[in-house]
């Protein structure tokens, strides 16, 4: 059956978009030259769109287009074309926030659905950067601030209630790619799944011993309700290593297409979790001239800080700026009330945390044991290597989800990721 789509949309391609980008002054103007002196690559490695890079005498840009099915699968998987609708929405209101942080945009087209933007380079995505051993040492601070502002300043400790609710409704149709998250991430890894995968027969025994872990099953419906049903603020969705274009002295928060109304956690887990990853993932890509133990080190401390730093960021705005209907200043008036606000502020930020160290979780199992994996991972050539590093990402991630009130601080988790690699 072929694929509906809106009158007029038509897929992009190396040939047809110089075309496209030549009916758009602003941005021909910014390439220079005409179509002819226009170089375009489709670069699209991702699961779901295409990508361009188009470059001109004068500058350049990359255009990204949603295609009417998931491009991990092909067109037996569906998806509508809205999602770019909700990567530029989340753009715009996170951009207002987060400034240089997320790459700027020239141009949205409702009928191709695509975006216009800022190329960015020499930036790679921080995923290959991390395989190869890389640091980056502004990265802590940039992730920090993106995190801080987006979710701070979309939550109702900033907005007022219609204010927020406005930019609620918007979202609240981006059910298709939630639905994604619900099944990929909270469901199918814990059951028989067509789409599931991992590295077998290695991870057979630990794969059928998920799906039989009642425990865990709790846990992880448990987190599945509050992803469905708290709309704490206006997440990003995707938030991890794959998701960050990054130079030494640059960090760029890319490809908020899952963007909706969600429980903050969920991005913070997934930046932890992406780290925990790698920082398991390196025993696969240690040689003898290239020993990674120094950069695993490196990786843990990008974990205690990232926390650390995002929560200290996050209260020091509530602070200065808590506006919101969310805790309403004319209730804290007052030596005595600013002391009990202070308290509470903790208390949110304890509570934030142990969201986030369950939400990280599951992005780590369903990366290993769902459909779409990291490369961190899957550049292990050796299956043995492999698996060993995936099964110690599991059992900390089991522990995490099940046992989450045994982590009382960050350092907990990092000095649990150190024995679980000793151990294992």
């Amino acid at each position: 059956m072929p694929l509906e789509t809106p009158p007029g949309y038509q897929a992009l391609s190396e040939e047809t978009l110089p075309a496209f980008l030549n009916a758009l002054p602003a941005v021909a103007g910014r390439l220079g030259g005409g179509p002819s002196d226009w170089t375009v690559s489709e670069v699209g490695d991702g699961n779901l769109n295409l990508v361009f890079i188009v470059e001109g005498p004068d500058g350049d840009c990359c255009v990204k287009q949603s295609l009417p099915y998931v491009r991990l699968v092909g067109e037996g998987w569906p998806m509508p074309l809205e999602r770019a609708f909700f990567e530029h929405e989340c753009m715009r209101h996170h951009g207002a926030h987060v400034g240089a942080l997320i790459p700027e945009v020239y141009h949205y087209d409702p009928a191709q659905f695509c975006i216009v933007m800022e190329r960015l380079s020499p930036h790679i995505i921080m995923r290959q950067g991390m395989i190869k051993g890389v640091r980056y040492p502004k990265f802590v601070e940039h992730i920090t601030d993106y995190c801080a502002a987006s979710l701070f300043y979309t939550s109702d400790l900033y907005l007022t209630a219609p204010e927020k609710k406005n930019i609620m409704g918007v979202f609240c149709g981006n059910t298709e790619l939630c639905k994604i998250t619900e099944d990929l991430i909270f469901t199918e890894p814990y059951m028989i799944a067509e789409r599931n995968r991992w590295t077998a027969p290695q991870l057979d025994g630990i794969a059928e011993e998920f799906r039989n872990d009642a425990e865990l099953k709790v846990a992880i419906s448990r987190l599945k309700l509050k992803f469905m049903g708290l709309g704490q603020a206006l997440i990003h969705g995707d938030l991890h290593t794959g998701s960050v274009m990054i130079t030494e002295e640059d960090t760029r928060v890319i490809d908020p297409e899952f963007a909706f109304y969600g429980p903050m956690g969920f991005d913070i887990g997934a930046v932890i979790a992406n780290l925990l990853i790698n920082y398991f993932s390196q025993d696969g890509h240690a040689t003898p001239d290239d020993p990674r133990e120094d950069y695993q080190t490196w990786v843990l401390q990008v974990v205690e800080d990232f926390w650390t730093e995002f929560r200290r960021k996050f209260v020091a705005l509530w602070r200065e700026n808590g506006r919101g209907d969310g805790y309403p200043a004319a209730l804290f008036q007052g030596a005595e009330g600013a002391a009990a606000l202070d308290k509470e502020r903790e208390s949110y930020m304890d509570a934030l945390f142990t969201d986030t160290l369950g939400f990280g979780a599951a992005k780590m199992i369903r990366r290993i044991l769902g459909l779409a994996h990291n490369i961190d991972l899957e550049w292990i050539e050796d299956p043995d290597v492999r698996a060993a590093c995936e099964t110690r990402c599991l059992r900390l991630a089991r522990d995490m989800m099940v046992n989450t009130g045994r982590y009382g601080a960050i350092g907990d988790v990092t000095a649990a990721a150190r024995r679980t690699r000793a151990e294992l």
